[in-house]
């Protein structure tokens, strides 16, 4: 090339100065994590030194590309302002993004409406992925997301037999932690506050506290039990109703940060003392455990890295166009503080 180039430099160009396959540059322009660190730096050094600009406007078109995912969480705005879940997923999603020519699209579904309106907006490929939060059962976002044969990956799964790809954390196993701490500590009459049961994830936290319960050779008892909504508001209602129910209580394991300090909330009212009367363990390591009086030991989930796994395997989805979903799920940790 004689050190000197006439016209727009173009992608093969590129190709042959980092002595790789044109679809190795593609995936170095479309973020694609499937590329070693080596090929990367030496496309992205040949980009410099051609001076390859990548043309936007035709790649899109050559692709049937849009350059946006669209980040869709059904749920109020209150939910998304108020619970740190969501602004940690959106950190890790926005951070694994950075370096890509990707923008991301806030959707929130609120109503049956929006939902249609979401739906058509999907069908005429107006974005190239979607990464979906807070997922419920009866949600048909994932099997339209299948039909339009559209790359997703989803924040939890509605099933242990999904079929979208998705990234989560291992609920079953921290929930079972939880409670084995607590029982370990003495206490015999430990309750749970769940999460909503159409939602896999608070399945799965109420499965891990139930093998806990029997694994201790103690007897199921569904007065230990009470249902939330993931709310603060709902782990004071749900703390109220257990207390009624079994004064005697003396361990709790709420299903997440903030329905355990709605707990905590009503045994204060009550005269409870945590953790001398009521031990508490709750579930996400949000800042609100950090934060409360006493600080609260919780289960810890990677929510930021959840966040960014899911932008990575949608981006792999996307540059690939494979066939084969992707589940991967992350592991939890019990991070012990002054609540037991």
């Amino acid at each position: 090339m004689n050190g000197r180039h006439s016209g727009r430099p173009t992608l093969e160009e590129v190709a042959v100065r980092a002595g790789v396959g044109r679809g190795t540059v593609s995936r170095v322009i479309n973020g694609s994590p499937r590329v070693s660190d080596r090929a990367k730096a030496a496309v992205e050094a040949a980009i410099a030194e051609l001076g390859y600009v990548p043309n936007r406007a035709a790649r899109a078109l050559a692709g049937n590309r849009t350059d946006a995912i669209a980040l869709v969480i059904p749920e109020p705005e209150t939910r998304l302002f108020a619970e740190p879940y969501f602004s940690d997923i959106i950190r890790g999603i926005g951070a694994e993004l950075a370096d890509t020519d990707m923008q991301l699209l806030l959707t929130l579904i609120r109503t049956p409406k929006e939902r249609s309106r979401f739906a058509q907006y999907l069908a005429a490929h107006r974005v190239d992925g979607v990464l979906l939060v807070s997922v419920h059962e009866d949600d048909p976002l994932p099997d339209l997301l299948e039909q339009l044969e559209m790359p997703a990956v989803l924040n939890g799964r509605r099933s242990d037999l999904e079929s979208v790809s998705y990234v989560d954390a291992d609920n079953v196993g921290g929930a079972r932690a939880a409670v084995a701490h607590l029982l370990a500590r003495g206490r015999r009459q430990v309750a749970t506050i769940t999460g909503p049961t159409d939602m896999y994830v608070a399945r799965c936290r109420l499965d891990g506290y139930r093998q806990a319960v029997e694994a201790a050779g103690l007897g199921a008892d569904d007065e230990l039990v009470a249902g939330g909504d993931f709310t603060e508001e709902g782990g004071r209602r749900a703390m109220r109703e257990l207390l009624a129910r079994r004064p005697g209580i003396d361990g709790v394991f709420a299903a997440s940060d903030l329905m355990a300090a709605g707990a905590r909330a009503v045994l204060r009212e009550e005269g409870r003392r945590v953790p001398d009367d009521v031990a508490l363990v709750g579930f996400e390591d949000s800042a609100i455990a950090r934060h409360m009086d006493p600080a609260l030991t919780s289960v810890r989930q990677p929510t930021e890295e959840m966040g960014r796994t899911m932008a990575r395997v949608l981006l792999e989805e996307i540059a690939e166009r494979a066939s084969v979903r992707r589940h991967v799920v992350l592991a939890t940790e019990l991070v012990q503080r002054d609540s037991v």
